[in-house]
């Protein structure tokens, strides 16, 4: 192979994303929440916009055709002998630009007030931090007199303690303390284990299931010494249901042995996990639906909190002024070219979302009339065809959204099901296989449950052929035990 330097002319032909475009596809991606946010960041950064009051006729909506294609949608053309250079460069840092003297561009002093007043009611309002695991336990040692090498031990172990695990101690005595260490100071390891692990949350600092457990347990059961067994011999017998191996093992009866089981909803497994942090985002709807005359569910924005944006008409004004100089015009221009963009990547947010709720509510339009088995296996695919946009802006435009419905708020995606085909022809989604799978395993005899085998030969009985490993699958995924679990001894026993 010989190589060679030099020089060659070669023509491409490429694609590019415009500013304009990576903003219109950013824009719809967004929550209504999160495009209000957005919305209000804008309004702080850019003297170009203004809200537009109510009774105002909205002039920039109008410059926006609803029937156009979305930017997402428009096909990408990008000249070879063009650069896409100032278009990423005015999108980057525009009011670092903003001229020292511009006094009038510069936020005002109300604008500023707002800012600072919202910036106020977000730290007034902010929750405050939960204690931690480690806090927690750390604050109940401090009360204790104890000997400070074990106290010290002690903050050491509670430091490796970790709420995402339930609190159980992972690591060696021997790691926490010096390399070269003595028997003496391993005993004070142990003291130091044991003084957490008789800290609250009982079972904390547990290193085994069965010690947490262990741990646990005091003179208050009433069935104290079965459970002390049963915990200490049985623990997976228990889990998996083999109740006649217990019995036969330990002289217990069925009807014993049930009572225990039901004082181990008192024990905790993970007594640490009450100290997660658990975040639950706030759910506000982007679309609602309503019937119509006809019977027909009819789509509606829920937006009303994003305000009507209008292009300053001081700003423009400005621009035919003859005593402005060209570094002013240079950067009104710039900014109500950022201003335009915003606007009308927002009707056409707008336009986009209202349209592909639309096709998916008229698509499942049986699952909001007769309830959540009837819902039809749906594709974006499919979605994206009857709206005419490619399959991404189907998934921007659904992506963290919700819509509230006669049966509750939904995530749009929740719409989107896979299937299979029943006997007939007829596709049916996964949804309503596993309402008919729990609706079976709820109706089933405990005495006899029924196994996988057996499931797949009842949903056959109504038209549905499911293969066995998909009902395991599917059984698992939703916490459903095996028919040995299920089963229930106590009624076995009394026939």
């Amino acid at each position: 192979m010989r190589l060679s330097f030099g020089m060659e002319a070669r023509q491409l032909q490429t694609q590019k994303l415009s500013p304009r475009m990576i903003q219109s596809m950013e824009i719809l991606q967004l929550p209504v929440l999160a495009l209000q946010e957005r919305v209000e960041q804008e309004l702080n950064e850019n003297p170009m916009l203004e809200i537009m009051e109510e009774d105002e006729p909205n002039q920039e909506a109008e410059k926006v055709d609803p029937n156009r294609p979305t930017e997402d949608e428009q096909e990408l053309v990008v000249k070879d002998n063009q650069s896409n250079t100032e278009d990423f460069e005015r999108l980057d840092n525009m009011d670092a630009e903003m001229p020292e003297s511009f006094d009038d561009f510069r936020t005002s002093a109300n604008r500023a007030q707002e800012a600072q007043d919202r910036q106020h009611d977000l730290m007034a309002n902010a929750l405050e931090r939960p204690e931690s695991l480690n806090d927690y336990l750390m604050h109940q040692l401090a009360e204790l007199e104890i000997d400070s090498e074990v106290e010290l031990i002690a903050e050491r172990i509670i430091s490796t303690l970790d709420a995402r695990n339930g609190g159980y101690f992972k690591t060696s005595l021997r790691d926490i303390l010096p390399s070269e260490h003595s028997e003496a100071d391993f005993a004070k390891a142990e003291e130091a284990l044991a003084l957490v692990q008789s800290l609250d949350p009982p079972g904390i600092a547990a290193r085994t299931l069965t010690e947490c457990l262990l741990l646990q347990l005091n003179a208050d059961f009433e069935h104290y010494e079965e459970l002390k067994v049963i915990i200490e011999n049985h623990l997976e017998d228990l889990a998996e249901n083999r109740l006649p191996l217990i019995e036969k093992k330990t002289g217990l009866t069925i009807d014993e042995i049930q009572e225990v089981r039901q004082e181990f909803h008192r024990l905790n497994p993970k007594p640490g996990a009450a100290f997660l942090e658990t975040h639950v985002p706030m759910v506000s709807p982007d679309v609602a639906i309503e019937p119509d005359d006809n019977g027909r569910y009819v789509v509606r924005l829920e937006d009303d909190r994003i305000p009507s944006l209008r292009i300053s008409e001081y700003y423009r004004q400005r621009l035919s002024n003859p005593n402005a100089t060209q570094e002013e015009r240079e950067f009104i221009k710039r900014k109500i070219e950022s201003a335009n963009w915003l606007v009308e990547a927002i009707q056409q947010r707008r336009n986009t979302v209202q349209k592909v709720a639309q096709a998916i509510v008229d698509y499942q339009k049986r699952f909001l009339d007769d309830g959540p088995e009837f819902i039809e296996p749906l594709k974006m695919q499919q979605i994206a065809d009857v709206v005419g946009v490619h399959v991404t802006t189907i998934s921007r435009a659904v992506d963290d959204k919700w819509i509230q419905t006669p049966r509750g708020i939904f995530p749009l995606k929740r719409f989107f099901v896979h299937g299979t085909r029943s006997e007939d022809g007829d596709d049916i989604a996964w949804e309503t296989i596993r309402l008919k799978l729990t609706e079976l395993i709820d109706k089933e005899d405990k005495l006899k449950p029924h196994s996988d085998d057996d499931l797949v030969k009842e949903l056959s009985k109504i038209g549905l052929t499911v293969a066995r490993r998909t009902i395991t699958k599917y059984r698992k995924k939703l916490g459903i035990p095996s028919s040995r679990q299920r089963k229930d001894w106590s009624k076995a026993k009394g026939s």
